[in-house]
């Protein structure tokens, strides 16, 4: 692969504009762009889950997941192109079942933090629905393979899962809600 990035600064994107992958230019602030942004927000807050150490198993799938997150933005800056395979959405569901399995059901919401590498999953969750609402908004507007929304809502969903796997790690008892006392 050839140097993909020869310049960086290229003053191009003064005027508020972005250029795609096909050569075509948007809004900074259109809603192709703002996935674009929030798919890339999220694979840099999955980085940083990384980055604070993390079991092996884990370690890779969050990588293969970072790789499947360029996928997801390359399709965005090649309109009309598939990146993202549907098996990428049944590589999830397994990893899904497996890690949920090991999990006691829940009774309450869990409060997002636990040690440093389970509240960063927490904010990638948070994260992921925001690039799912976005990707659902620009579904709205333009075709958006079903791949990818799928992808999202379910990348969310394993997102919480590795918390509370890691926070279980590191202390079985997880902070759960407490639902406001009702008045007398």
């Amino acid at each position: 692969m050839g140097n993909r990035l020869s310049k960086i600064v290229t003053r191009s994107g003064d005027d508020g504009s972005t250029g795609l992958a096909d050569g075509s230019r948007l809004g900074k602030d259109s809603p192709r762009i703002e996935a674009m942004g929030a798919i890339d927000e999220l694979n840099s807050q999955i980085g940083m889950a990384r980055a604070l150490g993390l079991p092996a198993t884990l370690d890779q799938l969050l990588e293969k997941i970072q790789q499947r997150l360029f996928d997801c933005g390359g399709e965005l800056a090649l309109p009309g192109e598939q990146l993202l395979q549907p098996a990428a959405v049944v590589e999830l569901d397994r990893a899904l079942e497996r890690l949920n399995a090991e999990l006691p059901p829940l009774r309450e919401f869990v409060l997002p933090g636990g040690p440093p590498a389970a509240a960063a999953c927490h904010l990638a969750r948070a994260q992921c629905r925001r690039a799912e609402r976005r990707l659902v908004q620009l579904s709205r507007q333009e075709r958006v393979h079903s791949a990818l929304l799928q992808y999202f809502n379910r990348l969310s969903d394993l997102l919480f899962v590795l918390a509370r796997t890691l926070s279980r790690g590191a202390n079985p008892d997880e902070a759960l809600w407490q639902a406001p006392e009702k008045p007398a």
